[in-house]
């Protein structure tokens, strides 16, 4: 079998694939969720076994461009990148201009940005039921190298997208550089960092959760003060429907910005709190709704979520379930643990907010993970080679308290909030040897660098490994250098070696010896095209975790 005819039996195989986990999407959850309103939500509007027969649309009959979300890739593996796109030629629109139908897609993927020597090819289906998405997982690519996609709905082109292959398994690769993003409010300001960040030169970026808000978002676009254009009235509610959180994705996909860094780096994607409802807590919502209701509501988002972003089969939700855990090997040099910090945590002690500790936060029945995650997590510790055990995740992993003395609080949203489950993972690192520990973090809308103390009551305990938490790349709008809060944050935490409240992202270099974060920042996101500097630099040596400035 040639290369191209394995391709196109793979598309085929994956078009089959999707359509049969389709057919039983909810049927575990239907066991939680009461009513027939609740069975009848999760099992129409989805393609069933035998949908390739049913009808297809005309894609030469497409008259305005399809391909106005652009392009994205995913999840690198030695041999293989998940490949994205979306067809909406009308993306403000219910239903994105698209037809009911199924419409033909072909992906090429080239050794070179003209395309001249392809490495496959191959047709997929672009199923209304999954809004006209399309994710491919080409196989037989060469391991850490460079490609370049693209796709052709009738006779129009996509733009390039550029990704890059992990390293093989065993692979003694030298060196890897890789971006972190988190928090993307539209409604806050423009995406000015994403536009930088597609220029810098990366292996992969980590979204650590918030890619959209549920929030409203008014006619004028918030904080981006549009003149120029007025954005339809339906973007002006929270999102609770499958279609609210479609239009959603659209919207935010339409920035250019964000588009130009998904075609300059694949992404490795989980998700936080906002792409369903704030600070939600597995099936009990911020608002305490009925559960059965909620759960509807969190089976749409998960859904809309797996549609628009460059995810594989396996995290194809089934109702109001996804696993989103996963792990990826970048050869023996790092061993990303992506964490789901949201679907399987226990409610937060306290209503949630900032409040001093006790016994209901401290209970050890309570999880920020869930059982099973845990254990998938120290059990991949445990049998890790790789020099650095990275945890790609969502809320802050180190204590911070926010005054001195005995009458601080904290989050109890965070890490801070579930201490026995932090305990937990600490004593697992410990016992697993997994020394050269680096956490990346997202949520709180500041850079901040840690040192990840065993215990953090005693600054003179041994220092586990590092923390990196990127800063929003526009959430809370323009910021400020020096929060209103920095001297104390900084006084109170004494782990705590770096503080930044600017918008941004974080660049982190991992090689033999050290890991090295670059904390870059844009002076606004009220305004469009900030330049971009760097903050500050650290670095932490191999076997001997603890940050210095670099």
């Amino acid at each position: 079998m040639t290369q191209h005819a394995a391709h196109e039996q793979g598309t085929a195989a994956h078009d089959r694939e999707l359509r049969d986990a389709a057919a039983h999407l909810g049927r575990r959850r239907f066991l939680t969720v009461t009513g027939a309103a609740a069975a009848l939500a999760f099992a129409t509007n989805l393609p069933r076994p035998g949908a390739a027969h049913a009808a297809e649309a005309d894609p030469r009959r497409i008259a305005e461009d399809p391909f106005t979300l652009g392009v994205a890739s995913g999840d690198p593996q030695p041999g293989s990148v998940v490949l994205w796109t979306r067809l909406a030629p009308r993306p403000y629109e219910p239903g994105n201009g698209m037809p009911a139908a199924r419409v033909p897609v072909r992906w090429e993927v080239a050794y070179d940005e003209k395309f001249t020597r392809l490495a496959g090819r191959g047709r997929a289906d672009a199923h209304p039921e999954f809004n006209h998405s399309v994710h491919i997982e080409p196989t037989g690519l060469a391991p850490d190298r460079v490609y370049h996609y693209r796709f052709r709905a009738g006779s129009w082109i996509s733009p390039v997208g550029r990704t890059r292959t992990a390293p093989a398994y065993g692979a003694r690769n030298a060196a890897l550089r890789l971006g972190a993003v988190s928090c993307q409010a539209y409604h806050d300001g423009y995406f000015t960092a994403y536009r930088h960040l597609a220029e810098e030169d990366l292996d992969v970026v980590f979204h650590l959760g918030d890619y959209l808000y549920e929030y409203a978002v008014d006619a004028t676009g918030g904080a981006r003060r549009y003149t120029d254009r007025t954005l339809p009235a339906h973007f002006d509610h929270e999102t609770v429907t499958l279609e609210d959180y479609r239009l959603r994705y659209a919207l935010y996909k339409s920035d250019p910005d964000l588009r130009a860094a998904h075609a300059a780096h694949p992404f490795i994607v989980t998700w936080d709190d906002h792409e369903v409802e704030n600070n939600y807590a597995a099936d009990i919502s911020e608002d305490d709704a009925p559960r059965d209701q909620f759960l509807l509501r969190r089976a749409a988002a998960y859904r809309a979520y797996w549609e628009n972003q460059p995810l594989r089969r396996p995290q194809l939700p089934r109702g109001a379930d996804a696993r989103l855990h996963r792990r990826i090997r970048y050869g023996q040099l790092a061993q990303f643990d992506i964490l789901d910090t949201r679907q399987y945590r226990s409610d937060q002690a306290y209503g949630d907010g900032w409040h001093a500790p006790g016994p209901d936060s401290a209970d050890p029945a309570r999880t920020l993970t869930g059982a099973a995650q845990e254990r998938w997590l120290i059990d991949g510790w445990r049998a890790s080679t790789a020099r650095w055990n990275v945890l790609p995740q969502q809320v802050t992993f180190s204590e911070r308290r926010s005054t001195t003395g005995d009458a601080y609080k904290v989050s109890m949203d965070s890490w801070d909030g579930y201490p026995a489950s932090r305990e937990r993972l600490l004593a697992g690192a410990e016992a697993a040897g997994a020394d050269n520990l680096v956490v990346l973090t997202g949520d709180v809308h500041v850079h901040y660098a840690f040192d990840i103390k065993r215990d953090f009551a005693r600054p003179d305990s041994r220092t586990m490994g590092v923390e990196f938490v990127t800063t929003s790349i526009t959430s809370g709008q323009d910021g400020a250098d020096k929060p209103a809060n920095w001297d104390t944050y900084l006084a109170a935490n004494p782990h705590l070696k770096f503080y930044n409240g600017r918008r941004g992202y974080v660049t982190v270099t991992l090689d033999h010896d050290t890991a090295r974060a670059d904390y870059r920042t844009v002076s606004a996101v009220t305004t469009p095209g900030a330049p971009v500097r760097t903050a500050a630099s650290f670095v932490s040596e191999a076997g001997a975790p603890g940050l210095r400035p670099a």
